[in-house]
């Protein structure tokens, strides 16, 4: 059975929202887009590119998909991060999409039956972005491992990582973190369960 990985690029006060150009993501009024192109170096972008090599389907939110099916179709050959995309089966979550635009795209409509489904299909499912399906995605227990990128700067604004109806979740450290020399920092985690809670620190450990 293939695992569901969330890729994440995130502020340290949880942004992910436009990071990677002023206008990609304006909703909300949000006009701090653009903000992890100042922290990108060629250790974190080859890392992040091995990343995207390996996947084999890509499952994105609606915004991210409008996004994405905006850009990466126009990129050509001469950018294999477009080759990929392009080249991999798609699905995107939407309820009033009917005829996407960008080829080898499937419209899903149930998280909870749909997405499962992909897991026996495909060996790594990569989600980016799309922090609403991220949410519904960890409240049917779908997501497998998280990638997150986290980059030195708040932004006090903008879609923010776990949020209002995020369900609770541990998880545990599968690889060391590894830092960038612009400040970035790699994280890797995969599902490890409930959170435990109630524990007072001042007591002994049993």
């Amino acid at each position: 059975m293939g695992i569901i990985q969330v890729d994440l690029f995130l502020t340290l006060d949880g942004v992910y929202q436009g990071p990677g150009g002023p206008d990609e993501d304006r909703s909300g009024g949000f006009e701090l887009g653009g903000w992890q192109g100042a922290y990108f170096d060629d250790e974190s972008g080859e890392t992040i590119g091995a990343g995207i090599e390996r996947l084999d389907a890509l499952l994105l939110g609606r915004r991210t998909y409008d996004i994405f099916a905006g850009y990466w179709p126009a990129q050509g050959d001469a950018d294999p991060i477009a080759v990929k995309f392009n080249a991999v089966p798609k699905f995107v979550v939407a309820r009033t999409l009917t005829d996407p635009s960008w080829e080898g795209t499937t419209v899903l409509t149930d998280v909870a039956t749909e997405v499962r489904a992909l897991k026996d299909r495909f060996d790594e499912i990569h989600v980016i972005g799309s922090g609403d399906l991220v949410t519904s995605l960890l409240r049917e227990n779908l997501v497998d491992r998280l990638n997150l990128y986290l980059y030195p700067l708040v932004l006090g604004s903008g879609k923010r990582l776990f949020g209002d109806g995020t369900v609770p979740a541990a998880f545990s450290l599968v690889e060391p973190p590894r830092a960038f020399p612009k400040g970035a920092i790699s994280l890797v985690y995969e599902r490890a369960g409930d959170p435990v809670t109630g524990v007072d620190v001042s007591q002994p450990a049993q």
